[in-house]
């Protein structure tokens, strides 16, 4: 099992937006998939910081579940336009992370 930490930097005004479609459009679509979210936050002293982790149990499931989301017409057509707008895709950071024995998360 690992963990993926996504952190992305909004665009100028836009983390409030951001929010509202991860939270209503793209955090369903994905669960409804299979993708298993565990929690979305916000930077406390950045504004333009959100940052979400999700989990899975291996690499293969990794596969599947990204073909299921991102290759789906729906991904394509409603989600992925609506992107740019709000959020700077270059400024993307994914870590993979292991729990660690201890750890609450697993």
């Amino acid at each position: 099992m690992f963990f993926e930490l996504r952190q992305y930097r909004t665009q100028p005004g836009q983390r409030e937006n951001w929010v509202k479609f991860m939270e209503e459009e793209i955090i369903p679509f994905q669960i409804s998939k299979g993708m298993v979210i565990l929690g979305s936050f916000v930077g406390e002293e950045e504004d333009d910081l959100y940052v979400w982790i999700r989990r899975f149990e291996s690499e293969e499931e990794r596969e599947k579940l990204y073909a299921a989301v991102y290759e789906s017409d729906h991904w394509k057509n409603e989600i992925a336009p609506k992107i740019p707008g709000m959020m700077d895709r270059s400024k993307i950071e994914v870590t993979r992370l292991e729990a660690t024995s201890r750890s609450v998360i697993q």
